[in-house]
């Protein structure tokens, strides 16, 4: 018991990260089922390598699980004392295919020792080419996403230059809306201004006939109202002012002489 109190206390902090000492990936290890966790990109990960195993067959948490308790030689000791008390108590009858079962046993570790390796290597290639297969498969099929992501992107951008098309069309209809507007109000503006130059042509030529036939009529009536006697005075007056005129600038005359 020394002993193994001293292997306890010797082996105490590696019991406590058995995790990092003996990497154990059986299904009741919490490394082994880490595996198995979610990765953050998504997708899952193969375990490339079985859990470890003591004696062929006994997993390693077996052995991690008693080291705490019992020390090095507990799982040990608890397999062989398992063992005496099913062989004493005759639950395991040790009959006639029990030796046949050793027999098996000694020729599968001996198979296992010379061609494990051999056997092992070949099926490793199987099991490449398979994942091979299976990665191709899958490359192409990635591949072929790619391909259709690709074309998809290329139609999103051709939506895109229809969409800017569509806009400069939008935008060269509405420059001709906005020419055909100013062409129509134009046109418009030349029409008024044709009709308004018209009026104010008549008005003036209006303003002229009537200024014309006002002085015909005033003429016409003023001739019509001179009589004779009175076209008489009127001679007589204009020749006596003629005289008076005659003389008075002969008097000037004189007087700058």
């Amino acid at each position: 018991m020394n002993i193994q109190r001293l292997m306890l206390l010797k082996y105490k902090p590696r019991y406590l990260t058995h995790k990092v000492l003996f990497g154990t990936h059986t299904e009741t290890c919490p490394e082994y089922m880490k595996q198995f966790d979610k990765p953050k990109n998504g997708a899952l990960k193969r375990a490339e390598k079985s859990g470890k195993v003591r004696l062929g067959f006994i997993p390693e948490e077996f052995f991690v699980f008693f080291y705490p308790k019992t020390g090095i030689t507990g799982p040990y000791l608890f397999g062989i004392m398992a063992l005496n008390y099913l062989v004493s108590k005759e639950i395991y009858v040790m009959e006639h295919e029990y030796y046949i079962g050793l027999s098996v046993l000694v020729i599968a570790c001996y198979s296992t020792k010379k061609f494990g390796s051999l056997v092992a290597a070949s099926l490793d290639k199987e099991v490449e080419k398979v994942e091979a297969s299976y990665n191709l498969g899958r490359k192409e099929e990635e591949s072929n996403y790619e391909t259709v992501i690709k074309n998809a992107k290329t139609a999103q951008w051709r939506a895109n230059g229809q969409k800017m098309l569509i806009d400069a069309k939008k935008e060269n209809v509405a420059m001709q809306l906005e020419a055909c507007y100013r062409e129509r109000l134009m046109h418009v503006y030349n029409s008024v201004k044709r009709r308004l130059e018209y009026h104010a042509k008549l008005t003036r030529i209006e303003t002229n006939i009537h200024q014309k036939w006002m002085c015909a009529w005033i003429l016409d009536n003023v001739l019509k109202s001179i009589t004779p006697e009175i076209e008489n005075k009127i001679i007589v007056k204009a020749i006596e002012d003629l005289a008076k005129l005659s003389a008075h600038s002969g008097n000037k005359q004189i007087r700058f002489s």
